[in-house]
């Protein structure tokens, strides 16, 4: 008779989750799922507010990414507006958005995964975890620490706060940067360079005690999409959205993000809180594809600043076309952070830096605006509709964490179909069923939204733990 395997909950990432393995009459792994367990649907609370409150209202979603739903928020209220942004305070978004990249890449790479990747998968779970690697790797676990720190700081240096800030607004920032602040900004970058680059030496050398999990970690073919700018660079404030395959050839070059609704469709399953977002022009499942860093040096043509370049050159010389492993999210975020803190010092460099004149004001000049961004984890959409006085009559996000739904139970499959073995387990394969989760950094506080009828299951237990009702919708 078949049986159930679960891991409840599914540790070191942000929410609430859990996957269960189904397991055949021979004990072999025959389906699995992971599955988001939290609802929080802040597209219903936003109704009937004043648009120009949804940027500060948007940045509550998530104590970890604020930032990315507040710049996309404030892109979807500039296309509200209809203004034209002031460029110096483009520039000041792009700076505190790739500051947010880079404090989030750190915890996710060095807080909640570098514990299995120096401490070994089957590592003792009682020691695997962050404290564990400052014990074995002080001076790594410093540089995490360190290189969190400074992405934190950049971001209150600009935004006042590190947690939920409110300083991006419709049609810019509220207040513009000062030479002081400049200065302070710029002597952390070098610290945070550093950091990236004997980061990436190591873990480059590091992969070779993980050619297993490279080969098995959500290895196979789908699609990947992001923000390109004109020139096909790498982008996370503007641009297009480009589409590749697996071997990398462009399956659709630049549609503008307004028009995201012809290409991205969104599905829900009854044992996930999570949507599914999928490529229409293949359907559902087959229109399967992945956003964020894997993804983003998948589709561009270079990444626009020195090393990061010459980083993503070696990348992408992993394998002929697209870099088809999510074991590859984490040596993507790295080059990443390299690239931030390179960009950020290009950006506080412009001559216009300081220019004071960082926010267009207007009243409301269309009903519907789209925004969108990359956040830490992938393209972020912000879709809202207003009525004549203003007020949100309805609001769609697209989140990062839901385009990766249908690889993220994939890889989650394969995982478990490569090392569970249902008739003697271990703690150490159910691990790398949850370090495959890991590598995709999902973001389930943020991700967890409504659409159409939401499935529901609520039972009411003894004290015992007896079913004594239950509702189902």
């Amino acid at each position: 008779m078949s049986r159930q395997i679960t891991i409840d909950p599914v540790t070191r990432i942000e929410g609430h989750s859990k996957i269960t393995i189904e397991l055949d009459d021979n004990e072999q792994v025959k389906d699995a799922h992971f599955h988001v367990t939290q609802l929080r649907g802040f597209e219903k609370f936003c109704e009937g507010r004043p648009f120009s409150e949804m940027p500060s209202l948007m940045a509550r979603i998530c104590g970890i990414c604020p930032v990315s739903h507040l710049i996309a928020s404030a892109k979807a209220c500039d296309g509200l507006l209809a203004v034209r942004v002031p460029p110096t305070a483009i520039k000041l978004r792009r700076i505190l958005n790739l500051a947010q990249m880079m404090q989030s890449h750190a915890l996710s790479f060095f807080y909640l995964s570098s514990p299995d990747l120096l401490l070994g998968m089957d590592g003792d779970p009682a020691k695997r975890n962050i404290f564990g690697v400052l014990e074995a790797y002080p001076t790594l676990a410093r540089d995490g620490v360190r290189l969190r720190q400074i992405g934190q700081q950049i971001i209150e240096l600009l935004a006042g706060k590190r947690i939920h800030p409110a300083w991006v607004v419709p049609g810019g920032v509220s207040d513009p940067l000062t030479e002081a602040t400049r200065d302070q900004i710029i002597a952390m970058l070098p610290d945070a360079q550093a950091i990236a680059e004997r980061t990436l030496v190591w873990f480059k050398k590091a992969m070779e005690q993980y050619r297993e999990e490279i080969r098995t970690f959500g290895n196979f073919p789908t699609l990947f999409m992001g923000l390109v700018n004109a020139e096909g660079d790498l982008e996370h404030y503007h641009g297009k959205l480009r589409v590749v395959d697996s071997r990398g050839h462009i399956l659709q070059d630049g549609f503008d993000p307004p028009d995201y609704a012809s290409f991205i469709g969104e599905k829900t399953e009854a044992w996930s809180y999570l949507k599914s977002s999928y490529y229409l022009p293949l359907g559902y499942p087959e229109g399967i594809y992945r956003v964020g860093p894997l993804a983003r040096l998948n589709i561009v043509d270079r990444c626009g600043t020195p090393l990061a370049d010459q980083e993503w050159a070696e990348f992408r010389e992993l394998q002929r076309g697209a870099e088809l492993s999510s074991f590859h999210f984490h040596y993507a975020r790295l080059i990443e952070i390299l690239y931030a803190a390179e960009r950020i010092g290009e950006l506080l460099n412009a001559d216009d830096i300081l220019d004071p004149h960082v926010r267009a004001r207007a009243g409301a000049n269309n009903l519907e605006g789209i925004g969108v961004a990359e956040a830490p984890r992938g393209t972020l959409i912000h879709h809202y509709r207003i009525n004549e006085d203003g007020l949100i009559t309805w609001a769609n996000l697209i989140i990062a964490t839901g385009h990766n739904n249908l690889a993220m139970n994939r890889s989650v499959l394969q995982v478990a179909k490569r090392y569970v073995d249902g008739s003697k387990l271990t703690e150490g394969m159910l691990n790398r069923v949850e370090a495959v989760i890991r590598t995709y950094d999902p973001c389930l506080s943020c991700s967890t939204h409504a659409l159409g009828q939401m499935p529901l299951h609520i039972e009411l237990r003894s004290a015992a733990g007896e079913v004594l009702d239950e509702v189902r919708r």
